[in-house]
């Protein structure tokens, strides 16, 4: 997940800590859950306030798991996020491979 810049980066950082957070570690099959602030760029684009990286074995794991009663309660709670906070959320699924 991509996280643009929040109009109230207190109010986003305290739910996003106290409440995303332990919603997304409860998702089914997660395998690894990372977070990366302070980007720094390199070339053009959109700068994000946050990335949020989550690692499922498989797309299959990664849709079983969003459609769970813990994937359902964390998709809704992006949108609370987004309310609390403000700015936007940009959401992408790709299989990662060695090179």
């Amino acid at each position: 997940m991509l996280y643009g810049t929040p109009a109230n980066r207190e109010a986003f950082d305290e739910h996003y800590r106290d409440v995303h957070i332990p919603l997304a570690r409860s998702l089914p099959g997660l395998r690894r859950y990372t977070i990366s602030q302070n980007a720094a760029p390199i070339r053009g684009g959109e700068l994000y306030y946050l990335v949020a990286e989550l690692d499922w074995d498989d797309v299959q794991s990664l849709q079983q798991s969003l459609g769970s009663p813990a994937g359902q309660a964390a998709a809704e709670d992006v949108e609370k996020l987004m309310s609390i906070g403000g700015g936007t959320v940009h959401g992408m699924i790709f299989d990662v491979a060695d090179a």
